[in-house]
């Protein structure tokens, strides 16, 4: 799981980009610390925090709104992609 790419792009607009290495606390070591308190299963998704391009730290600044898709790529393993809906 080093020096994987992660992609996140709002309706086909790349927002972040980083690789795994630049993390702070390697993949490994994240499995291993949730694993002591959590029963990880295939799927589960652990978060990590955000790298640079956040919309609200963009000139101007970028907020997401119903009917925008926000797509996160990893290279190697796949995408996980969701359509935002209105709160109701």
């Amino acid at each position: 799981p080093h020096a994987l790419e992660i992609t996140t792009t709002l309706n086909g607009k790349v927002m972040q980009s980083v690789k795994t290495d630049d993390m702070v606390h390697g993949v490994p070591q994240m499995i291993s610390y949730f694993s002591q308190w959590y029963k990880l299963q295939p799927g589960d998704m652990i978060t990590t925090g955000s790298p640079p391009g956040v919309g609200f730290g963009r000139d101007p600044k970028v907020f997401m709104k119903a009917g925008d898709l926000i797509e996160v790529d990893i290279s190697k393993i796949g995408k996980l992609s969701n359509t935002l809906v209105a709160q109701n």
